[in-house]
């Protein structure tokens, strides 16, 4: 199903060079193709992720970075997942029927962080490697976008 995903969402940014349209994009197509809980996009402004586009609940808007997983994974600058995120130390709850997730950062193409992808799902280990690898071959897509 990723591979199928990447090269539809390939087809469909090819020339796109306005990030938020790109981002709402990713994370409507994922969403709508594999029906996780919550996909959407944090980006790194300052020192706090603020929320971009997502398919989903409500999010949280700001998240430090460092805090969650998303301000992890950021800090990181490397993808995590957390079959429960109950059992995540400083786990940022913005609802609570999230149980599982999975946190990829995305850079652009100087290589420098932008933000993260976060996807979250309502059943407890939803997230694999297969996961990880597919998604971050996904938001490598947005390193051909213009960020400003």
């Amino acid at each position: 199903a990723y591979q199928r995903i990447y090269s539809d969402l390939r087809h469909a940014l090819q020339g796109e060079r306005d990030t938020v349209a790109a981002m709402a994009t990713i994370s409507c197509y994922v969403k709508q193709e594999l029906g996780f809980f919550w996909v959407g996009f944090y980006r790194l402004i300052g020192t706090e992720l603020v929320v971009g586009p997502y398919q989903g609940t409500l999010g949280c808007l700001r998240i430090p970075m460092g805090k969650g997983v998303c301000g992890a994974a950021a800090a990181r600058g490397s993808t995590i997942i957390v079959p429960d995120v109950h059992a995540f130390a400083g786990h940022i709850a913005c609802d609570n029927r999230s149980l599982s997730e999975i946190v990829v950062p995305f850079f652009d193409a100087s290589g420098v962080l932008r933000g993260v992808l976060d996807v979250d799902d309502d059943k407890p280990a939803t997230f694999d490697e297969v996961d990880a690898a597919g998604l971050e071959k996904i938001v490598a897509l947005l390193r051909e976008v213009n960020f400003e």
